[in-house]
């Protein structure tokens, strides 16, 4: 990757890294985003898998530890390994579908791991069933969020391009 390219993709990360320690709705962050839009636009795979994570990581530091840590990470790093298929198979279209799999992954893990590792719900069938509908209103944000930054990243790359401030689509 060029330095330029690379500072700019990094530039628009790290922005996006502001808007996590900030104050937001719960669940209405950029890190789906992040993970798609480093998958696709870094050439290194290291660099697309290790950047959420620091960020999580950093961020969490700054925010709070919790229990769904290898929850919560794992399903950013499923999330980034589908954005290596969104690579080649890069669309607007396709862009739309990762990004609300993507979303459904999150709450389907990420509420999975609430459910096994707090005593907040019983630890059967229905405990699962309940944890998943308590978590809806989490998902409306989850949902929002994953929508709005991953069209605020990768639009701002496709100024950039268009521009000519970066170049090259993915692989830049």
């Amino acid at each position: 990757m060029k330095t330029r390219n690379l500072l700019a993709i990094t530039s628009i990360i790290l922005l996006a890294v502001i808007s996590r320690v900030i104050p937001h709705p719960p669940n209405f962050a950029p890190i789906t985003a992040i993970a798609l839009l480093g998958s696709v636009y870094y050439k290194n795979k290291w660099q697309s898998i290790l950047m959420p994570m620091i960020i999580m990581f950093v961020s969490d530091l700054i925010i709070g530890l919790h229990g769904t840590i290898p929850f919560v990470y794992g399903a950013f790093l499923l999330i980034t390994f589908i954005g290596f298929w969104l690579k080649k198979h890069f669309s607007y279209k396709n862009l739309l579908i990762v990004t609300l799999l993507s979303s459904v992954l999150f709450f389907l893990i990420t509420n999975f791991g609430v459910w096994l590792v707090y005593d907040m719900y019983p630890k059967n069938l229905s405990g699962l069933i309940e944890a998943y509908v308590m978590a809806i209103p989490f998902f409306r944000n989850t949902l929002l969020g994953d929508l709005l930054y991953t069209s605020v990243l990768f639009g701002a790359v496709e100024l950039m391009k268009r521009y000519n401030i970066i170049s090259a689509p993915q692989n830049a």
